[in-house]
């Protein structure tokens, strides 16, 4: 391709982005979803809370299923302020005790709850929220209105797998992680500071 043509297409392309730039005039918090069966949920959450972090913004994060062990992203941001309300209950398959899963997922929920009415977070956490749903620990209603309510200019981001249809619905942007390859498919162990 020649110059002239590889200008000329990258000032078209530069006119279309100008252009969508220009339109986008809402200013608001918007909610977003990280779902899918492949890796990359959580840790893209974590990416987007560590950039708010980083621009002085306020940050909480909710943390449902996970476990007693090291937590990486933890260890990084609670030091920098960022509040970590975690279930610290372990993955279901371990408890499989729903009544005891339930109890630990309301409670944390208490404090889910009270972060999406703080107008002084900019950015609230929701990790493994999907899960709590599909397994009926947590009502779809009180989540759906919770979002709804929370200040117009707080972001929220819910991770995990197989996202209730109606929060994709309520949600402002959805990226879906699709497997392609697992190092733990080849029996590669999860390494600390790599996949936790």
């Amino acid at each position: 391709m020649s110059s002239d043509r590889h200008q000329q297409r990258q000032q078209r392309l530069k006119e279309q982005v100008d252009a969508r730039i220009a339109a986008a005039t809402d200013i608001r918090g918007i909610l977003m979803v990280f779902t899918g069966n492949g890796k990359g949920k959580t840790t893209a959450a974590f990416g987007t809370a560590t950039r708010a972090v980083g621009h002085q913004k306020s940050v909480g994060v909710i943390q449902f299923i996970k476990g007693e062990w090291p937590n990486g992203e933890r260890n990084l941001l609670e030091p920098h302020g960022v509040e970590f309300q975690v279930m610290s209950t372990g993955f279901t398959w371990d408890t499989q005790n729903r009544e005891t899963d339930t109890a630990a997922c309301l409670k944390v929920w208490q404090h889910g709850k009270r972060m999406l009415q703080d107008p002084a977070l900019d950015l609230v956490v929701l990790d493994e929220l999907t899960y709590m749903v599909s397994f009926d620990y947590l009502p779809l209603e009180e989540v759906i209105e919770a979002l709804q309510q929370r200040p117009a200019h707080q972001s929220v981001i819910i991770t995990g797998r197989g996202c209730h249809r109606e929060i994709l619905e309520l949600a402002d942007t959805v990226s879906e992680m699709r497997p392609v390859k697992h190092a733990f498919d080849a029996g590669i162990q999860a390494q600390q500071g790599i996949d936790w």
